[in-house]
Parts: structure tokens; C-alpha cells; sequence
């Protein structure tokens, strides 16, 4: 059975956001993807954050990405920080509603990574539990007070070794220093794009929904 996205317009702090979700039969939970940085491009089709929305899809859960402010059909003007993690934080209120009985994980690639990091420290502060969250070559230098991380709930951090955007020798001493358990995940020969990669991340994504 062909399961395809539908698109959504959503409330957001500045107004209307696009979005596309996925409904999967007897869903094990939902997952919410964050795209990369919108002033270099980044929207949420692009091709990791579409490998991980079918990565996600097919180990038995709902998906929904969507384009921050400013970004497509979504209204109002970039912020570079906190205004997308507000976007971010109101679909997932959105999705909480939507499917209260259903556990929330979040993914994010590049900036998208920062967002969901963010978010989850967030949505812990107010009670909401993470069960899993993935970070793929995060902006980990966004990650600044008041942003945070969650204590609870499992962390992977995926971190191409070639990574020609984001430093990986800043992402292995942030990993370093984090006080909290999680798992880093280093892409031999792989650029920020995961061009020719794509597979790999996959494989390194569905056994961690299991």
C-alpha cells in the first residue's frame, strides 16, 4: 500500500505553517522532522530530512515535517533561533493533541538539529517526555542558554566525518562534554549532504526505533 504525505496548513506564532503528514496504519508514535538552515536553502523537502521521514515512516510511525517562518507557503520572516523553535514547539502541541495516546520523538538535520534539540529540552521543561531523539550533523554552536537539551530519553547524535559545514571536531567535543548519556554516530567519507550516504543514515536510524 502506497502511503503518501498530505499537506497541512498549521497555526504557528507568525501565522500559518506548512506542513506534510503521514499516517501510517497501527502507528507505534509520531515524529516530528526540523529541516535545515532556511537562509542557505534549507526547506523540508529536503533529501535528508526526506530519508528520514521515510526512515521514520517505515518503522510504523506518523510523520510530520514542515517549513518554518518564512520558508515556502509558511508566513512571517526568518528568525535564526528561537522563533523556529517556537514553530517547532506549536506543531508539536499540535501533534500532542492530535495523538495524545501516541509517544513523540523528534529529528532534525543541520540547523534542523539545533531546533529539535531545543524543542525537547523545552517540551521536557513542561512535562512531555522524548523518548527518542535524533540529531543529524547538528549546529551544536546554536545550542546556547536558555536553549537546552533533555536529560531524559535517548540521544544519537549521527556526524558525517567530512562534514564540510558543520566542524565535526566541534560536534566529537561537544559530544564530549555532554553530562548526559547518548551515542555518536560518525559517517566515514561523508559530507554534510550525505550525498551517496543516504542509505547508510537509514540504516543507522531504523534499528534505533526498534
Amino acid at each position: 500500500m502506497l502511503i503518501r504525505e498530505a499537506p497541512l496548513s498549521l497555526d504557528g506564532p507568525c501565522g500559518p505553517l506548512e506542513a506534510l503528514l503521514c499516517e501510517v496504519p497501527d502507528a507505534r508514535g509520531v515524529a516530528l522532522i526540523c529541516h535545515p538552515n532556511p537562509v542557505q536553502g534549507g526547506t523540508m523537502l529536503n533529501k535528508v530530512v526526506s530519508t528520514l521521514q521515510r526512515s521514520v515512516r517505515d518503522m510504523g510511525y506518523h510523520t510530520l515535517r514542515f517549513n518554518y517562518r518564512g520558508v515556502g507557503a509558511s508566513a512571517g520572516s526568518h528568525d535564526m533561533g528561537s522563533g523556529e523553535v517556537d514553530d517547532a514547539e506549536a506543531v508539536a502541541h499540535w501533534l500532542g493533541d492530535r495523538y495524545p495516546d501516541l509517544p513523540l520523538i523528534l529529528c532534525g538535520f543541520s540547523f534542523g538539529g539545533f531546533v529539535a534539540g531545543a524543542l525537547a529540552g523545552r517540551l521536557e521543561d513542561q512535562g512531555v517526555s522524548i523518548p527518542r531523539l535524533f540529531m543529524v550533523a547538528p549546529a551544536v554552536h546554536r545550542l546556547q542558554a536558555p536553549e537546552h537539551l533533555p536529560q531524559g530519553g535517548d540521544l544519537v547524535v549521527v556526524q558525517p566525518e567530512q562534514d564540510e559545514v558543520v566542524e565535526p571536531a566541534a560536534v566529537y567535543a561537544w559530544s564530549a562534554a555532554l553530562s548526559r548519556p547518548h551515542e555518536l554516530l560518525k559517517v566515514a567519507e561523508c559530507g554534510h549532504f550525505f550525498h551517496g550516504k543516504l542509505p547508510e543514515l537509514k540504516e543507522l536510524v531504523q534499528p534505533r526505533l526498534q
